[in-house]
């Protein structure tokens, strides 16, 4: 798996290791079941606090992509429907994102999602 971060981009290292995370995941190029580098030898290869490697981890557990276990490291989330929620979440930032270029507030924007359900 490769992982890229830009140290110029507006968004935080931690959530570009997530992002990366997700991607491979929607691609299929991690499946489930399958132990992600460890928090140090990640921040090693890619230059950054392990701190920030944890961030991004950890924002991927709150997602339920990945489970932290002790002695284990990170793991990603042995469910059929892992795949899918990865895709999904890049396309939920991908529309937050665009939302914010376009100056609507988080309302419009959760009003849009409800039209949308509907």
């Amino acid at each position: 798996m490769l992982f890229r971060v830009d140290p110029a981009s507006p968004q935080p290292l931690g959530d570009q290791i997530a992002a990366s995370v997700r991607r491979a995941l929607a691609e299929g190029t991690v499946t489930p079941g399958e132990r992600l580098p460890s928090a140090r030898s990640l921040a090693d290869s890619l230059g950054v606090n392990l701190h920030t490697v944890l961030r991004g981890y950890q924002r991927l557990r709150e997602e339920g992509l990945i489970e932290l276990r002790r002695g284990r490291g990170a793991v990603v989330v042995d469910d059929p429907g892992t795949r899918g929620r990865a895709a999904l979440l890049l396309k939920v930032r991908e529309l937050v994102e665009r939302a914010r270029e376009l100056g609507l507030t988080e309302d419009e924007v959760v009003g849009l999602v409800r039209e949308g359900l509907a």
